[in-house]
């Protein structure tokens, strides 16, 4: 097959440079500000309205303060919808007072109430902590039995690389994060290990027939790898892109943080498999490797006068 060879290991010292400023960025965002965590992860109430004529905040507002609960409410508008976060439990009374109010305004608007008590929403959250912990355990084990223990270092890294980005784009963005973004993280970390093997299972082969006498030889054979799978990388990112892409236009409410999520996971996760993943395995393989060209041998048949 015929491809074109890339030098993509002489850029990698920018690479791990802009990774790492991305990392101290989302790092302090979320110390400072932390994760707009959604109902699901903590108590209260979520109300999500669909309408059949336009209704604004503005108008739901005196609803909330007849009702008596306007104090920690926030409205956020859609497209023939209005979603209504509490940070308390609605009581049954408040739900019906809630519901008639919204009826005067517009009598064929449907609601869907979620509700999570703060034991349950403690729960989801170790769930999903463990979730992305027990994943995470499972490829490095993976990894190393297929491959080795510098592969699995080197995946492992660029994988939490490409959730913690995500994560902190986030928290940069003040978006929500629900169960559905757990779903998206998973998902991306599902993604990015599998972009990363294929690129590792090309370094493996050619390593099997490559002679490697110096550094320069190792990085030689690692670019060539990347320029083998180039093309399979771009077109399967840039396939699933597209779908998750068009499922943010065309979307609904409820899975919109989730396709954003899948689109931010997807870019970085075809960026760290070449330029974090791979030129982190030549880093720790190439330690075993001299820089030096070997001296030449003495000539025996040469007799000196």
């Amino acid at each position: 097959m015929i491809y074109k060879q890339y030098d993509f290991l002489s850029k990698s010292r920018f690479f791990f440079i802009l990774s790492i400023v991305i990392t101290i960025v989302g790092l302090v965002f979320l110390l400072t500000r932390g994760m707009n965590y959604g109902v699901d992860f903590r108590s209260g109430s979520n109300v999500d309205i669909t309408l059949s004529q336009s209704i604004t905040p503005e108008q739901i507002q005196p609803v909330l303060e007849d009702v008596g609960i306007a104090e920690g409410a926030s409205i956020t508008p859609g497209n023939n919808r209005i979603n209504i976060r509490f940070s308390e439990v609605l009581t049954e009374q408040q739900d019906l007072q809630l519901r008639a109010g919204i009826e005067k305004l517009d009598p064929q608007a449907t609601f869907e109430i979620n509700t999570v008590d703060p034991e349950m929403a403690k729960e989801l959250g170790r769930n999903a902590i463990y979730a992305v912990l027990l994943s995470s355990i499972g490829i490095i084990i993976y990894v190393s039995i297929r491959f080795e223990w510098r592969f699995a270092i080197a995946a492992i890294v660029a994988l939490l690389h490409d959730a913690f980005v995500v994560i902190s784009v986030f928290s940069i963005l003040n978006l929500e994060v629900s169960l559905t973004f757990i779903i998206a993280v998973l998902t991306i970390i599902g993604y990015s290990i599998n972009d990363t093997i294929v690129i590792f299972d090309r370094i493996r082969e050619n390593l099997r027939f490559a002679k490697i006498k110096r550094h320069s030889d190792l990085q030689e054979l690692v670019n060539k790898s990347l320029s083998q799978t180039l093309g399979r990388s771009i077109y399967t990112a840039l396939s699933v892109f597209i779908a998750a892409f068009f499922m943010l236009l065309l979307g609904g409410e409820s899975i919109r943080m989730f396709s954003l999520a899948i689109c931010i996971g997807l870019a970085f996760g075809a960026y760290s498999s070449i330029f974090i993943a791979s030129p982190l395995w030549l880093i720790l393989k190439g330690r075993n490797v001299s820089n030096k060209p070997k001296a030449p041998k003495p000539n025996k048949d040469k007799i000196e006068i």
